[in-house]
């Protein structure tokens, strides 16, 4: 999130309007608002069982800050595809693999596991289906042969902080040039 906020602040390509977070006490929060930019918490754990509910009270700060694009960073929730249809063809998820090999979570054990040879990650078009969009774009790293899966998801997410920007930029070039 800071990476994206940093690149459209110096590049100017966007303005970031809100970030936005499930949790309350998510360092994230500070980091934005040291920025500039604008931010709200909708603490999912007061909605247990209603995901209805705590994503009607998470549209609020999202709908009034009229963002063009969503970018999801570290959002550890599954959006149900009522809400990922409000922002169909605008929303933005950057995950830790190669989609679309090991969508969901441990993803860099899994590819250890597998005895993979590269792992990376991917910036893709949030749809209904977990991890399952269109692909804008990735990046790989090699698997190490001394790697465990916190070295690894390091050097991937030095990918991932060159990665979203980049991929962040071309698509709001895009949508601008239509």
């Amino acid at each position: 999130m800071v990476r994206l906020v940093e690149a459209m602040q110096a590049e100017g390509f966007a303005t970031p309007v809100l970030v936005a977070s499930n949790d309350p006490d998510a360092s994230g929060l500070g980091k934005a608002a040291g920025l500039g930019v604008p931010v709200a918490a909708v603490d999912h754990r007061q909605y247990r069982g209603n995901r209805s509910a705590f994503e009607a009270e998470l549209l609020k700060p999202l709908l009034a800050a009229e963002p063009d694009v969503l970018c999801l960073a570290g959002f550890m929730r599954v959006l149900t595809p009522d809400f990922v249809g409000q922002f169909a063809g605008r929303m933005l998820n950057i995950h830790p693999s190669l989609l679309p090999k090991y969508p969901g979570l441990h993803t860099h054990q899994r590819a250890l596991d597998a005895g993979d040879a590269e792992a990376g990650c991917t910036v893709h078009e949030v749809t209904p289906v977990l991890d399952d969009g269109p692909v804008l774009g990735q990046s790989r790293v090699r698997i190490l042969p001394d790697d465990d899966a916190q070295s690894l998801a390091a050097r991937v997410l030095v990918e991932e902080h060159t990665l979203y920007p980049q991929v962040l930029r071309r698509f709001v070039q895009a949508r601008s040039a239509h």
